[in-house]
């Protein structure tokens, strides 16, 4: 069992129950999710991932494209909900990280935290980004990856996170030690519970969209 597949197996053991107004979740609070290369490869191996997918998606978040219509022709259809333009969302933050990325591979500094913010509390947004934080770090001539999900939906966003961490990992010009994610409140809904079930005896499973 990959490390993403014990954190579902935590949440159907040991999470709690809550109403939401997109579904009835079951949760678990501040867990962490702890991934060496190794862990990675495991991790995409085993685990459905649309790359091309999220790799196009990451291109256009950088690019700030902000028009859903962008995102269906590339045949990324899970952001139609929020109508026809995303509002302060991934893109009006995503589209700083190139910049920084650049940064980052010219100064290469041991002793500099280099963060990427995700999202304000006062701005209005039909999604605000559930990915809050991105910090990179040196340790020995090693890129340190950090990053704090406020909100987690373990069946369809956070393979998706893990990929786009990984992806933004191989921008910079180092090799690659860890990537930590802080999961605030990571949740499977209700309707994706036997999917999960299904998924970790090593069935085909679909999960659905919860907007």
């Amino acid at each position: 069992m990959n490390k993403y597949h014990e954190i579902l197996a935590k949440i159907l053991s040991e999470g709690k129950l809550q109403e939401n107004k997109k579904g009835n979740i079951t949760f678990l609070l501040n867990q962490k999710l702890h991934l060496k290369p190794g862990d990675l490869l495991q991790i995409f191996e085993r685990h459905g991932i649309a790359r091309n997918k999220l790799k196009t998606e990451l291109e256009l978040f950088q690019s700030g494209e902000r028009l859903t219509e962008r995102y269906r022709d590339a045949g990324i259809t899970w952001w139609d909900y929020c109508g026809p333009i995303l509002v302060n969302s991934y893109p009006t933050y995503f589209e700083q990280l190139p910049e920084l990325i650049k940064k980052i591979n010219k100064e290469k500094r041991n002793s500099k935290n280099y963060v990427l913010f995700l999202g304000k509390n006062d701005t209005e947004s039909n999604q605000q980004p559930c990915l809050s934080l991105i910090q990179f770090q040196i340790d020995n001539g090693k890129l340190v990856v950090s990053a704090y999900q406020r909100s987690s939906d373990a069946s369809l966003g956070l393979p998706a996170d893990i990929y786009h961490l990984y992806l933004i990992s191989q921008k910079v010009n180092l090799p690659l030690k860890s990537i930590t994610l802080f999961l605030g409140n990571v949740h499977i809904y209700s309707n994706n519970i036997e999917g999960t079930k299904q998924l970790l005896n090593g069935e085909t499973a679909k999960f659905n969209l919860n907007t």
